[in-house]
């Protein structure tokens, strides 16, 4: 039976595209991996942080847009973004953004795991979880982090469903997922993969919130290549599920649908991967466009606001 083998790639809703390039960027270390545009809205960036190649399991991207609205939390969305940091890297973390002014909530324990909360300038909630695979695994620093405490990737993402039950039979029987623990009204899902994980879900959630700004767009699953998203899309299509066709993102390929409880998915390919357009060591230089949008590339600028990177 195919299945996705995690996370591939969280994106969320931003306001001023500084402001969130400061943020990811400047203050948290994650590296600016591709600076595009929206492809189904070029009036917007599309902006992805990763790691320094952008592997799948470790990237959150972003639509920024200044007259966004403020959005808020809701029953049926994703409302928490993870990032996976060494166990040894708590006392840092906590150091660090007392330094720099950064509100966030005194590490707690959840899951056998410590949690330190904290919010983005748009009021999406992130968390930084001390994370045992994230020992074994190596980071570039992009400046502002020392290497050896330095994000990882994504750990994984909260969902808030009214009846947790139709998302966790998804995760579980489609999604090459595991239900590892139960907290309450949390419930805890996990697959095999290092990087991205892990799925949580708030049941019975009471959240009445609204789009925008700060809130979470959609979830992407990965697929390890076409013939592999082909096959989940298949299966996903004969248990009920209506799927898009597949979009071509340039970085990978996508196909998308509406989680039982409302929620966007995505199934996203491994490949081609972010180099297809820009050598490694330049990722992110540049405003990358794909050919059907390349024609209007001088128009497009224009609209874009610019910011430094």
């Amino acid at each position: 039976m195919p299945h996705s083998s995690g996370l591939h790639h969280i994106t969320a809703v931003a306001g001023d595209p500084q402001q969130n390039y400061t943020f990811y960027n400047g203050l948290l270390g994650l590296h600016l991996v591709k600076k595009t545009a929206n492809y189904d809205d070029p009036s917007m960036y599309h902006l992805y942080y990763g790691d320094a190649t952008g592997t799948p399991g470790r990237i959150l991207t972003f639509f920024p847009w200044s007259q966004f609205k403020q959005g808020d939390p809701a029953r049926g969305q994703a409302i928490a973004v993870s990032f996976s940091i060494p166990t040894d890297a708590l006392s840092y973390w906590t150091d660090y953004l007392t330094n720099n002014g950064i509100e966030f909530m005194e590490p707690f324990d959840r899951f056998g795991h410590q949690v330190i909360g904290l919010q983005d300038p748009d009021g999406l909630h992130l968390e930084l979880i001390a994370d045992p695979q994230a020992n074994d695994i190596s980071a570039q620093s992009s400046g502002s982090i020392p290497a050896e405490y330095a994000i990882r990737g994504l750990y994984g993402v909260t969902l808030a469903e009214e009846n947790y039950r139709p998302t966790g039979q998804l995760l579980s029987e489609s999604l090459g997922f595991k239900e590892m623990g139960r907290g309450g009204d949390r419930l805890l899902y996990q697959s095999d993969n290092a990087m991205g994980s892990v799925v949580e879900i708030i049941d019975k959630a009471q959240l009445n919130g609204r789009p925008g700004k700060g809130t979470v767009h959609h979830v992407a699953f990965r697929a390890e290549n076409e013939e592999e998203q082909s096959r989940i899309s298949k299966e996903l299509t004969e248990i009920g599920y209506h799927l898009t066709e597949v979009k071509d993102r340039t970085y990978f390929r996508s196909v998308y649908f509406c989680g039982p409880g409302g929620i966007l998915f995505e199934i996203a390919t491994d490949g081609p991967g972010f180099t297809v357009d820009e050598d490694a060591e330049t990722l992110g230089n540049t405003l990358c466009l794909p050919e059907d949008l390349e024609e209007k590339r001088t128009l497009i600028e224009a609209d874009l606001p610019a910011f430094r990177t």
